[in-house]
């Protein structure tokens, strides 16, 4: 699937710009970056999702628990990059459709994989995230000049930054 380029001006909400020091053109770039952010993030929910309910083996109590903890942790993190869209006076996409059109991250349909496997894929897909949101921290402060956005987009590479640590330490293979 080829990945299509964002229409970004049909998702600025017409009725009342937000006069908060941000002009029209920076506003766009910003929610531009944070609809394809929302993207990437909704189907690592839906991949950690799935692997929830699928991992199997010795560890699937602790697992079962850890990955519902992660995913948690990435719906949280879509709720919050909604918001902040909504708060630059954009609207969200929300349909699968839209998600799969934009996102950066690979899915694995049909696939079920091992545990270890499973959390291999998560940590490159939370790496990936983690690479992509360092170059939209110098975009959003060096081209668009928001620094809400900019420190918003910190945070979230912290949360992804902790996440992929977490799952890191559980490849880590067990003494015997």
């Amino acid at each position: 699937m080829t990945k299509q380029s964002l229409e970004v001006s049909r998702l600025i909400h017409a009725d009342k710009e937000p006069k908060i020091g941000i002009p029209e053109k920076d506003r766009e770039g910003v929610i531009r970056i944070l609809t394809e952010l929302l993207c990437d993030e909704y189907v690592m929910s839906a991949k950690t999702k799935k692997y929830h309910w699928n991992v199997v083996g010795p560890d699937f109590s602790e697992l079962h628990k850890f990955l519902e903890e992660q995913y948690e942790e990435v719906d949280e993190i879509v709720d919050l990059v909604a918001e902040r869209i909504r708060s630059l006076g954009g609207q969200t996409i929300g349909t699968l459709t839209e998600f799969i059109q934009y996102t950066r991250l690979k899915e694995d349909p049909g696939s079920y994989p091992d545990a270890h496997t499973m959390l291999a894929n998560l940590l490159d897909s939370h790496e990936a995230t983690i690479r992509i949101l360092r170059g939209n921290v110098d975009e959003t402060d060096e081209k668009f000049h928001d620094m809400g956005t900019n420190d918003f987009l910190i945070g979230l590479m912290e949360k992804h930054e902790k996440m992929a640590w977490m799952l890191r330490s559980y490849m880590v293979e067990k003494p015997r």
